[in-house]
Protein backbone atom coordinates (compact mmCIF):
# COMPACT_ATOMS: atom_id res chain seq x y z
CA UNK A 1 0.00 0.00 0.00
CA UNK A 2 2.83 2.39 0.76
CA UNK A 3 4.18 2.27 -2.81
CA UNK A 4 0.78 3.10 -4.33
CA UNK A 5 0.28 6.07 -2.02
CA UNK A 6 3.85 7.32 -2.05
CA UNK A 7 2.87 10.05 -4.52
CA UNK A 8 0.61 11.69 -1.93
CA UNK A 9 3.56 12.01 0.44
CA UNK A 10 5.76 13.54 -2.24
CA UNK A 11 3.07 15.99 -3.39
CA UNK A 12 2.30 17.00 0.19
CA UNK A 13 5.99 17.55 0.93
CA UNK A 14 6.26 19.66 -2.25
CA UNK A 15 3.23 21.70 -1.17
CA UNK A 16 4.68 22.30 2.30
CA UNK A 17 8.01 23.30 0.75
CA UNK A 18 6.16 25.86 -1.37
CA UNK A 19 3.82 27.09 1.39
CA UNK A 20 6.26 27.63 4.23
CA UNK A 21 8.38 30.35 2.58
CA UNK A 22 5.23 31.93 1.15
CA UNK A 23 3.83 32.53 4.63
CA UNK A 24 6.95 34.50 5.59
CA UNK A 25 5.45 37.36 3.58
CA UNK A 26 2.13 37.34 5.43
CA UNK A 27 1.49 40.31 7.75
CA UNK A 28 3.45 40.06 10.97
CA UNK A 29 0.36 40.95 13.00
CA UNK A 30 -1.32 37.70 11.91
CA UNK A 31 1.64 35.31 12.23
CA UNK A 32 0.37 33.87 15.50
CA UNK A 33 -3.24 33.52 14.41
CA UNK A 34 -4.27 32.91 10.81
CA UNK A 35 -0.80 32.08 9.51
CA UNK A 36 -0.28 29.58 12.32
CA UNK A 37 -3.67 27.98 11.64
CA UNK A 38 -2.88 27.66 7.92
CA UNK A 39 0.46 26.00 8.62
CA UNK A 40 -1.04 23.80 11.34
CA UNK A 41 -3.69 22.55 8.91
CA UNK A 42 -1.01 21.72 6.34
CA UNK A 43 1.25 19.93 8.82
CA UNK A 44 -1.72 18.17 10.45
CA UNK A 45 -2.69 16.84 7.03
CA UNK A 46 0.82 15.48 6.49
CA UNK A 47 0.86 13.86 9.93
CA UNK A 48 -2.57 12.28 9.42
CA UNK A 49 -1.60 10.63 6.14
CA UNK A 50 1.64 9.38 7.69
CA UNK A 51 -0.30 7.91 10.60
CA UNK A 52 -2.82 6.35 8.19
CA UNK A 53 0.01 4.63 6.37
CA UNK A 54 0.93 2.78 9.58
CA UNK A 55 -2.61 1.66 10.38
CA UNK A 56 -5.09 -0.78 8.92
CA UNK A 57 -8.87 -1.08 8.75
CA UNK A 58 -11.04 1.32 10.75
CA UNK A 59 -8.07 3.19 12.28
CA UNK A 60 -6.68 3.91 8.81
CA UNK A 61 -10.09 5.16 7.70
CA UNK A 62 -10.25 7.45 10.77
CA UNK A 63 -6.83 8.93 10.00
CA UNK A 64 -7.79 9.50 6.35
CA UNK A 65 -11.00 11.21 7.46
CA UNK A 66 -8.99 13.45 9.80
CA UNK A 67 -6.63 14.21 6.88
CA UNK A 68 -9.63 15.16 4.74
CA UNK A 69 -10.80 17.57 7.44
CA UNK A 70 -7.35 19.17 7.63
CA UNK A 71 -7.32 19.53 3.85
CA UNK A 72 -10.70 21.29 3.97
CA UNK A 73 -9.31 23.70 6.59
CA UNK A 74 -6.27 24.28 4.43
CA UNK A 75 -8.48 25.24 1.47
CA UNK A 76 -10.41 27.67 3.67
CA UNK A 77 -7.26 29.39 4.96
CA UNK A 78 -5.88 29.68 1.43
CA UNK A 79 -9.14 31.40 0.35
CA UNK A 80 -8.78 33.80 3.28
CA UNK A 81 -5.19 34.59 2.30
CA UNK A 82 -6.37 35.40 -1.23
CA UNK A 83 -9.31 37.49 -0.02
CA UNK A 84 -7.06 39.51 2.27
CA UNK A 85 -4.51 39.88 -0.56
CA UNK A 86 -1.73 38.07 1.29
CA UNK A 87 -1.27 35.98 -1.85
CA UNK A 88 -1.94 36.91 -5.45
CA UNK A 89 -4.16 35.11 -7.97
CA UNK A 90 -1.26 33.18 -9.47
CA UNK A 91 -0.10 31.92 -6.08
CA UNK A 92 -3.64 30.93 -5.18
CA UNK A 93 -4.06 29.12 -8.50
CA UNK A 94 -0.76 27.29 -8.06
CA UNK A 95 -1.51 26.31 -4.46
CA UNK A 96 -5.05 25.34 -5.40
CA UNK A 97 -3.78 23.08 -8.17
CA UNK A 98 -1.45 21.37 -5.73
CA UNK A 99 -4.19 20.98 -3.11
CA UNK A 100 -6.62 19.62 -5.72
CA UNK A 101 -4.13 16.95 -6.77
CA UNK A 102 -3.47 16.01 -3.16
CA UNK A 103 -7.23 15.83 -2.60
CA UNK A 104 -7.67 13.47 -5.57
CA UNK A 105 -4.89 11.25 -4.26
CA UNK A 106 -6.46 11.24 -0.81
CA UNK A 107 -9.89 10.41 -2.25
CA UNK A 108 -8.44 7.48 -4.17
CA UNK A 109 -6.74 6.20 -1.05
CA UNK A 110 -9.97 6.54 0.95
CA UNK A 111 -11.87 4.54 -1.67
CA UNK A 112 -9.26 1.79 -1.62
CA UNK A 113 -9.58 1.24 2.13
CA UNK A 114 -11.96 -1.62 2.64
CA UNK A 115 -13.95 -1.89 5.85
CA UNK A 116 -12.64 -4.60 8.16
CA UNK A 117 -14.59 -7.82 7.86
CA UNK A 118 -16.22 -9.09 11.02
CA UNK A 119 -15.22 -12.50 12.30
CA UNK A 120 -17.99 -15.04 12.89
Amino acid sequence: MADKNMVIFTRTFDFLSWLLPLTNHFPRAHRHTVTRRLLDAAFDFFEHIQAANFRMGPRRKEMLTAADESLANLRMYMRMALRWKWINDGQYRHGGTMIAEIGRLLGGWQKSVKPEQRLK
